[in-house]
C-alpha cells in the first residue's frame, strides 16, 4: 500500500536528508532511487520543524530539483525513532497555490489600478505581482508614447535596470535579431516561445542586449498585448524559470494581468486628457480676467499719460493741480494692477500649498482676495487629527483648484460682501470623505436657474466639475435669486477601517445632507 500511495512518503534523518522514500516521493523530488540515501530533502532539520511535529497542521516547503524544476510541497512530520528520524508525508501544491497567488494578484492589481496612482508605480507593482504569482524570473511592462510612437518600459521586476535598454534593443534589430514582442503588439495575440533564452544566448544578433538578459536565468518566453478598445497599447513580456512551462493557465492569468496593466494606461491617458481641459479652461479664465482687470486697467493709464503728453506739447503751462490730479490717478491704478497680477500669481502657483499644507494655502487665498477685493473672506476647517496634509499632493491641489475657481466665481458675479469656505473631513463606516462648501451672500442667479449648468451665469462649472470628477466625487452648485451661491463637493478617500464592517455613504447622500 505504501508503494502505490499517491502521496510521498519518506524517512528523514534529523539533520533532514533522506533515509529511504516511497516511488511517488521518488518521482515527487525527481530522485533516482540508487541515490536517494543521504540525500538532501526539501524539509526542515530536527530543531527546524519541531513547530510541524506530531500535529494535524500542515506546512509548505518549496523544493528545487537538480533539473531546475520548481515545486511546492504540503507536508506533515511525524517523530520515528528515539535516534531523532522522522516520517514525512508530502503532497505536491503547486498548481493550487500557484493558482491562489495568481487570484490574489488579480485582486491586487485590480486595486492599484482603481486606487489611481501614478502611472510607473502601478505598472512597477504589476510586474511584481505577476513575478511572485508565477515565480518567474522576470516581468517586463512596455507601453507606447502616444508623442514619439516607441516603447518605454513603465513596469519592471526581476532584471536589474538599464537606461540604454531600447539603443540596445534597436541594435538587435538592426542586427536581424527576431523581436518576437513585436508580432505580439502587431498581431495583438499573444506569443509565446519555448527555450527563448537558448536562442538569444547563442544568436550574435542578440550581442548588445545578452547580459542584460544573461541573469536572471529563464527559459520560456512570453508577451501578450495591452488592449484599449480594441487597440494595442503595450505588450507584457513574462520570461518563465528553468522548469517552468506555459500552459493554458498560465496564459490566462498574464492575458488577465495585462488586462488590468491596459486599464491603468487607459485611466492615465484620461486623467492626462482631463488635465489638459483643466488647463485650458484656467488658461481662458486667465485670459478674461487679464481683459476684465488688468489690460482695461492698463489702458486706462495710457490715456492718462497720453493727455499728459497732449498738454505738455502745445507750448503752455500745465496746471500743478491737475497733474498732481493724474498722478494719484496712475498711482491708484498701478497699485490696483499690482494687486490684481500679484491674485492671478498666487492663484496659478500656490506655494504654500506645497510648502505649508492645503489650510496654509487656503488662508493665503483668501488675505490675497480680501486684500484686492474688500470682501470679507473666511474659512472653517475640520481637521483635528491633521489629515489633510497627509492626503495625496494631486488630490490636495484639486480640492484647492475647485475652491479656489468658486470663490474667482462669488468675486466676479455675486455682488455680495461674504463668502464662506468650509473644509473637512467626514467618515462614515468604512469610507473617509473630503467634504467642501463655498457659500456667499450675492444676488444669486434667476430663478429659473437653480442649479447652474455649464457656463451659465459665468460660473465656469467644467473645470471644477473635471477636477472633482478625476476622484470619483461630486459636486452640485445651487443658487436662487437674493441668496447668494453654494457649491459643494465630495472627494472620496481610502478606507479607515476593514471593509464589510458597516454601511457605507454615498458622495451624493453627504450632498444631500449639508
Amino acid at each position: 500500500m505504501l508503494e502505490q500511495t499517491p502521496d510521498g512518503l519518506a524517512v528523514i534523518s534529523p539533520d533532514g536528508r533522506f533515509v529511504q522514500a516511497n516511488p511517488a516521493a521518488l518521482s515527487l523530488c525527481g530522485l533516482d532511487p540508487a541515490e536517494v540515501a543521504g540525500a538532501a530533502s526539501p524539509f526542515p532539520p530536527h530543531h527546524a520543524g519541531a513547530l510541524h511535529e506530531d500535529t494535524e497542521t500542515e506546512a509548505v516547503t518549496v523544493w528545487e530539483s537538480a533539473s531546475g524544476s520548481r515545486r511546492e510541497f504540503a507536508f506533515r512530520i511525524r517523530q520515528l525513532t528515539d535516534r531523532g528520524e522522522r516520517l514525512v508525508a508530502f503532497r505536491d501544491v503547486t498548481e493550487s497555490r500557484r493558482h491562489q497567488r495568481r487570484l490574489a494578484a488579480i485582486a491586487s492589481a485590480a486595486s492599484r489600478v482603481a486606487a489611481k496612482r501614478s502611472l510607473s508605480s502601478t505598472l512597477d507593482a504589476l510586474a511584481k505581482e505577476v513575478l511572485e504569482a508565477d515565480a518567474l524570473a522576470s516581468v517586463q511592462i512596455l507601453t507606447v508614447n502616444a508623442t514619439s510612437e516607441r516603447f518605454q518600459v513603465m513596469g519592471m521586476a526581476g532584471f536589474g535596470p538599464a537606461a540604454n535598454f531600447f539603443d540596445l534593443l534597436v541594435e538587435c534589430r538592426e542586427a536581424g535579431a527576431d523581436l518576437r514582442m513585436i508580432d505580439a503588439f502587431t498581431s495583438r495575440e499573444p506569443v509565446v516561445v519555448p527555450h527563448r533564452y537558448a536562442t538569444i544566448m547563442s544568436d550574435p544578433a542578440w550581442e548588445p542586449l545578452r547580459e542584460y538578459m544573461r541573469s536572471p536565468e529563464w527559459d520560456w518566453f512570453a508577451s501578450v498585448p495591452l488592449m484599449v478598445r480594441g487597440a494595442p497599447v503595450g505588450i507584457l513580456n513574462a520570461f518563465f524559470a528553468p522548469g517552468q512551462e506555459i500552459g493554458g493557465t498560465a496564459l490566462d492569468f498574464l492575458l488577465a494581468m495585462a488586462e488590468q496593466a491596459a486599464q491603468a494606461v487607459d485611466y492615465a491617458a484620461l486623467l492626462e486628457r482631463e488635465r489638459e481641459v483643466a488647463r485650458r479652461e484656467e488658461r481662458q479664465r486667465l485670459a478674461r480676467d487679464l481683459h476684465d482687470s488688468v489690460v482695461q486697467q492698463v489702458f486706462s493709464m495710457g490715456m492718462q499719460v497720453e493727455s499728459l503728453g497732449m498738454l505738455s506739447g502745445r507750448d503752455t503751462v500745465v496746471d500743478s493741480a491737475y497733474v498732481m490730479r493724474v498722478a494719484g490717478e496712475l498711482g491708484h491704478i498701478s497699485k490696483a494692477v499690482l494687486s490684481d497680477l500679484r491674485a492671478m500669481v498666487t492663484d496659478l502657483h500656490p506655494t504654500a500649498l506645497a510648502d505649508q499644507g492645503l489650510s496654509a494655502a487656503l488662508a493665503a487665498l483668501a488675505e490675497s482676495t480680501m486684500g484686492r477685493t474688500g470682501l470679507d473672506v473666511r474659512i472653517s476647517i475640520a481637521d483635528p487629527h491633521h489629515e489633510l496634509d497627509d492626503l495625496e499632493a494631486e488630490l490636495r491641489e484639486d480640492a484647492y483648484r475647485v475652491i479656489a475657481e468658486a470663490l474667482h466665481n462669488s468675486v466676479k458675479h455675486s455682488h455680495g460682501s461674504l463668502v464662506t469656505i468650509t473644509l473637512g473631513l467626514t467618515v462614515r463606516g468604512t469610507q473617509r470623505w473630503l467634504t467642501g462648501e463655498i457659500a456667499d451672500n450675492g444676488r444669486g442667479l434667476p430663478a429659473q436657474n437653480p442649479d447652474l449648468p455649464g457656463e451659465e451665469g459665468g460660473f465656469g462649472m467644467t473645470a471644477m466639475t473635471e477636477r472633482v470628477s478625476r476622484w470619483a466625487g461630486h459636486l452640485t452648485a445651487r443658487s436662487s435669486p437674493g441668496d447668494g451661491t453654494v457649491v459643494r463637493f465630495v472627494l472620496p478617500l481610502p478606507a479607515s477601517l476593514p471593509t464589510g464592517l458597516h454601511r457605507e455613504s454615498t458622495a451624493s447622500e453627504l450632498l444631500s445632507e449639508r
